[in-house]
């Protein structure tokens, strides 16, 4: 019989230390749990075990620390963060069907030997998993070693055997321990001989095999007078320290292989337990699908199964309508942000529909089509819009694209979007497919009766996504985030699926026009790199361009790796004024990114209508921002100014005209108002600039005596307060010492002390909630708050300064941009809302309304919340988005 012995608290925190923090949003951590499953499987599919036993050590004292005072004295102990997982960890392994093993007044160490020397003595086979090199002594005809390690998220493991051992030491695994005696163990304060390290240790032992040999040997001539000196005075300790080192064969744990045989795994609890812990990849890596029932308090489904119907007209005529979509063919949850099916039909896209104990599968223009029956329920929203009031589905923003290209223009709202609300749960987490929502936050499978086979499995997600609705919507009103999701989110899905729909039109000949230029610009700075360094080579290549500048051109280098010399953008600005070939390397970057990322990237998503439609992320970043792919427009660099230029190549249609708004200074107004700052609010109310009256207070300066180069720096003092920089980040982006930076601050913060006590209040706040909030009740949760790591602590300290601000103006935009969209239709404007960049709006109007557009747009972004100070919006319009910025 095979036997998988693994070193539980070793592994443990290899895996801890080895992946980045990882925790629940409600701060758990889970790191280390997650690093040693993914061990456990990676050794499990290679070893095929028909035994499994984990050893973890006690906090008892051991004989080895009855024997020796010191032993292990001082070691510092396991982090809060890795101390929370071992209970998890060792529940987790029970609930797999797996033993673990403790032994008072024993190391796991012991276990292993002792499991080892059964298996010599039984024959059977035994795998030791560590990662600890001490369990190599153990090693035999019976016994490999596999040392366990986690590098860069990902399990790595090397296997010893007698053969290995040999190769690495050239000893046997029983001498290893000698050379212990010899050489001692800092980590566990084992003594050993002092100032004989590995490789005197290994060459002793090698000459004469061992503790007792060197002893009886210390006159032979090749043992070197100092070291025969530091032997002699240290023989107690190097026969202390053998006996310490060497791993007990004999504690009294069971024997028996056979008893570690996995029991059958508790699915619904190892379901539950891993839900809560958010390991959503270890659930489907174990084929988990059970899981915890939902809060009592929260009716989710109707007491009996859900029936099937033949068709979407068989529905019941009253009841919510839940509506999955479907797309045929695929298997979940392949699927991205929608729910997917595994219907091999060839309709095309499919829909589970729910209402009234009934479910049925239908092809999805026959759900739209019953959707569209109910729009003239119950009204809701501001403005006159309509919802349909018995819809619930999961991204609406699917669903509302979907109404679009069937040209419906009045389109009400959904009642709830079970994408959206995960998101407002939990804004950190990697995705929101219902099926990981379930496993979340318990919502439970529920049977279909008489589906047939082929839609068997559809129906039942469609049973389960309606219970999890209503989970959903209970969690949602537990942390009063209803408005945030009826009144923000959920109307601007519609937005964003119009806008999608709408998109940018691009002057597609001078992009093609730009590239060729970009084309000639490049080659030119090309082979003016070339006749600098001497010959021509391949500027892409890290290597090659390292050998040119570098040893070609003997420019001083940074420390070589083992892929070559780093060539990033950091050492070469540094390199800058060295050599005129690294200016032109950094431009040559500059273009050629222009050219492939935009000109090129541009050209390839541009559609048959010349526009480009870009897809906007409403569930992706942690502050609420909206993010866009394919391709990012809010990337577009405006700094610069070949990146400004871009903008030249959007446009407006023919008898159009293009409206562009900015918010000015938003997340100021918004510290403003939540700092309660009078001199900031005072400043703000009388539309000062407020980067030269912070020049004035902090440089002690009249505002007509502020410089450029004071109000740059206030400036950049004003927004990194608002990110929690401090006085080494800014001494960097500015280019002062550090002392100098940290006046500036501390003037800053004294000139502006609301901020300073809103800063500490709401590090304070966050700290005894678990979560920063905006002025909306957008979430995000910060376990780092809690960490014993300095810097990671720091980190969420940075965080719940800067997310309310942030989060709050990602809002207001929101809101904004909702507003906008109404009212543009309620005026019936020939004028279309296309585009969000950060604090920036992008309307489209015809010529004859772009005027009466403009102004719309200013009044909904300035109506967009009441704060104690305005909040004004530039707005500006022309023919391409250059011409309305600029």
């Amino acid at each position: 019989m095979k036997l998988l012995v693994l070193d539980g608290n070793s592994i443990l925190n290899r895996a801890f230390y080895g992946i980045k923090l990882l925790s629940t949003k409600d701060g758990r951590f889970t790191n280390g749990i997650y690093g040693f499953l993914n061990i456990l499987f990676k050794l499990l599919d290679e070893q095929s075990p028909d035994g499994v036993a984990v050893a973890f050590d006690l906090p008892a004292p051991t004989f080895r620390h009855k024997k020796y005072d010191a032993y292990k004295a001082g070691r510092k102990g396991m982090p809060d963060e890795l101390a929370q997982q071992l209970p998890e960890l060792k529940e987790i392994l029970r609930l797999m069907g797996y033993r673990t093993l403790e032994c008072e007044g024993y190391e796991a160490d012991d276990i292993l030997g002792t499991l080892a020397a059964a298996a010599a003595k039984n024959g059977g086979q035994c795998v030791i998993a560590t990662g600890d090199r001490d369990s190599l002594q153990l090693v035999s005809d019976r016994v490999t070693v596999l040392l366990a390690a986690t590098k860069m998220g990902r399990p790595e493991v090397t296997v010893y055997d007698t053969a290995k051992i040999r190769e690495v030491y050239g000893l046997t695994p029983a001498q290893l321990i000698e050379v212990k005696a010899l050489m001692g163990d800092a980590s566990d304060h084992i003594p050993g001989v002092a100032g004989v390290g590995e490789k005197t240790a290994l060459s002793l032992i090698g000459a004469f095999g061992s503790l007792d040999g060197v002893y009886e040997n210390l006159e032979d001539a090749r043992i070197k007078p100092g070291v025969r000196q530091k032997l002699t005075a240290d023989r107690e300790n190097a026969y202390l320290s053998r006996e310490l080192g060497t791993i007990c064969t004999e504690a009294p744990v069971d024997t028996d292989f056979s008893a570690y045989r996995p029991a059958p795994m508790d699915r619904p609890a190892l379901a539950a337990k891993l839900a809560g812990l958010e390991l959503f990849k270890t659930i489907e890596r174990l084929d988990l699908t059970a899981v915890t029932p939902p809060p009592a308090a929260v009716h989710v489904a109707p007491e009996q199964a859900l029936q099937w119907v033949d068709a979407a007209a068989d529905l019941p005529k009253e009841g919510t309508l839940d509506l999955l979509l479907l797309e045929a063919g695929w298997e979940l949850p392949k699927g991205g942000q929608l729910a997917l099916g595994v219907q091999e039909e060839p309709a095309g896209p499919q829909a589970v529909l729910v209402r009234g104990g009934a479910v049925t599968v239908a092809p999805l223009g026959d759900a739209l089509d019953l959707v569209l029956t109910m729009r003239d329920g119950a009204a809701g929203g501001s403005e006159g819009i309509r919802t349909f009031a018995p819809v619930r589905t999961h991204d609406s923003k699917a669903l509302y694209r979907a109404l679009l290209e069937r040209k419906e223009e009045d389109i009400p709202l959904a009642a709830f979007d079970s994408m959206l609300a995960g998101y407002l749960l939990n804004p950190s987490a990697s995705g929101y497919p219902p099926e990981r929502l379930a496993q979340e936050y318990g919502a439970p499978e529920i049977s279909v009766q008489g589906a047939p086979e082929k839609f068997a499995a559809a129906a039942a997600r469609g049973a389960q996504f309606s219970a999890l609705c209503g989970v959903l919507e209970h969690r949602v009103a537990e942390n009063g985030q209803e408005p945030l999701l009826h009144d923000i989110e959920l109307p601007l899905a519609l937005v964003l699926a119009d806008m999608e729909r709408e998109g940018f039109l691009v002057d597609t000949d001078s992009i093609r026009a730009y590239g060729a230029e970009l084309d000639r610009q490049i080659t030119a700075i090309m082979r003016e790199i070339y006749e600098l360094v001497g010959y021509e080579f391949n500027l892409n290549s890290p290597k090659q361009l390292g050998e040119a500048l570098f040893v070609k051109l003997g420019l001083p280098a940074g420390k070589k790796t083992k892929t070559g010399y780093s060539t990033n953008v950091d050492v070469l600005e540094k390199l800058r004024d060295r050599h005129p070939a690294v200016a032109l390397l950094l431009e040559y970057r500059q273009l050629a990114k222009l050219k492939s990322t935009y000109c090129d990237g541009l050209l390839k998503v541009a559609g048959p209508d010349g526009r480009i439609h870009s897809t906007f992320q409403q569930a992706e970043t942690r502050t609420g921002r909206i993010s866009s792919t394919e391709p990012n427009l809010q990337n577009i660099p405006v700094r610069s100014e070949i990146g400004r230029n871009l903008r030249r190549f959007f446009v407006a249609g023919p008898g159009r005209t293009l409206c562009d708004a900015d918010y000015s200074q938003i997340e100021l107004r918004v510290l403003a108002h939540v700092s309660g700052d009078p001199a900031m609010i005072d400043a703000f109310r009388h539309d000062a600039d407020i980067h030269t009256l912070t020049a004035s207070q902090v440089f002690g300066v009249p505002p007509e005596a502020v410089t450029p180069l004071m109000r740059t720096r206030a400036k950049a003092v004003n927004f990194g307060i608002v990110y929690g920089i401090g006085a080494f980040s800014l001494a960097q982006d500015i280019g002062v010492g550090f002392a100098e930076a940290k006046h500036y601050i501390e003037s800053y913060l004294n000139t502006y002390s609301g901020v300073k006590r809103y800063m500490d209040g709401a590090v304070a706040d966050a700290k005894e909630r678990g979560y920063a909030e905006t002025l909306f009740g957008r979430r995000r949760y910060l376990p780092e708050l809690a960490s014993s790591n300095a810097n990671l602590r720091a980190f969420g300290e940075r965080v719940a300064m800067n997310m309310p601000i942030q989060g709050t103006a990602a809002d207001i935009i929101k809101i904004a941009m909702v507003r906008v969209w109404r009212r543009l239709r309620a005026e019936g404007l020939d004028a279309r809302l296309i585009l969000q960049v950060h604090d920036e709006l992008i309307v489209e109007a015809a010529d004859g309304c772009a005027e009466q557009a403009a102004r719309i747009v200013s009044e909904e972004m300035q109506a967009a919340a009441e704060l104690s100070v305005p909040l004004p919006a530039d707005v500006h319009t022309g023919r391409t988005w250059f011409d309305a910025k600029e």
